[in-house]
């Protein structure tokens, strides 16, 4: 299965796609939709939706994840990264592929096994378990391949409980 996984942001946007089966997992692409804080957040989110229809576009995912909304100490900052969800989830629907949602606490916990690891914690282990020798870009595309080995992994695991039910 083929995954898009994004790390939403206002200014930098992550995105990554692997190639996986659920255990393994190996890095197709990755980068970052940069958008200028000088430009008002319409232009932004307008940059935003262009380079995401690009990359659903050039890398042709079977899914994409997302991380879900959290609580921000800064209500003006969390209104504005859900801003940038809501045009990354339209640009998904408008792809036609399915959509995974998952907590920061999920994300964290499946990828590295704790759900309070830092974010070079993080980027270690998307190294680690993708085989990947280059360097990630950044933080940001860092956690979006986080976003979608914790989708792969999901899937994987719904897929093993249905096979086990069935049975």
């Amino acid at each position: 299965m083929r995954v898009l996984g994004i790390d939403c942001g206002t200014e930098r946007t992550g995105w990554g796609v692997i190639e996986s089966d659920g255990r393994k997992h190996r890095v197709l692409a990755h980068g970052v939709i940069r958008a200028a804080a000088t430009k008002p957040l319409e232009q932004r989110l307008a940059a935003i939706a262009q380079g995401l229809r690009a990359v659903l576009q050039d890398h042709r995912p079977d899914a994409a994840a997302v991380e879900e909304v959290f609580y921000s100490q800064n209500v003006k900052t969390a209104l504005k990264l859900a801003h940038v969800r809501g045009v990354a989830l339209l640009a998904i629907a408008e792809a036609r592929i399915v959509l995974g949602e998952y907590s920061p606490l999920a994300i964290k916990v499946s990828v590295v096994g704790y759900g309070r690891a830092e974010k070079q914690q993080v980027q270690m282990m998307v190294r680690m378990l993708t085989g990947l020798q280059g360097v990630i870009e950044t933080e940001d595309a860092s956690d979006a391949l986080a976003v979608a080995i914790c989708h792969a992994t999901s899937c994987r695991a719904t897929a093993s409980q249905r096979a086990g039910a069935g049975s």
